[in-house]
């Protein structure tokens, strides 16, 4: 049963790894899920600060998650269709097969967005989208520095255990 936990842990916590770029997959709940998993694992001593101080980071990052675009839109001029077009086109831009779509994806779709909103100005239009592009990358960051985090939580945990496995 210990394998299995391991190794459910272990894809719960790769798998917020790679949610930290998609915006399908809640990155660091899942790798705070594969943080806890670990933890019921015989043999493994149940560590209440890590665990504390983790989920408290992982509810900021989550709720800074939702803040950080829409900041950088509205900090550069944007408006809601800009915060949109951010969200549509990263899922556009990670469905189809586009080289860096999920990089450029966000920007274009707050371009477009901004040019919905108001067509005219096309020169604050730009600058929203880079400003949304701008909170994208910086939120992506950010969630992928704290899963990565608890990847090294995870690995220290089975490195300093690793006697019981054997």
């Amino acid at each position: 049963m210990e394998y299995v936990l391991l190794i459910l842990s272990f894809i719960l916590i790769m798998g917020g790894l790679i949610g930290s770029f998609m915006p399908v997959l809640p990155g660091p709940p899942l790798s705070w899920l594969g943080l806890l998993i670990l933890y019921f694992i015989k043999g493994i001593e149940m560590n209440y600060w890590i665990l504390g101080i983790t989920l408290i980071l992982t509810i900021i990052v989550s709720i800074l998650d939702f803040i950080i675009p829409a900041q950088g839109t509205k900090r550069f001029g944007g408006s809601k269709y800009g915060v949109w077009g951010t969200n549509i086109g990263l899922i556009i831009g990670i469905i189809f097969p586009i080289p860096f779509g999920f990089i450029l994806g966000p920007f274009v779709g707050a371009l477009i967005g901004e040019l919905i909103y108001n067509a005219q100005d096309s020169k604050r239009a730009l600058k929203a989208a880079t400003g949304s592009f701008i909170g994208f990358v910086a939120s992506t960051f950010m969630k992928f520095v704290i899963c990565m985090a608890f990847l090294g939580f995870y690995i220290k945990e089975v490195i300093v255990n690793w006697n019981i496995w054997f």
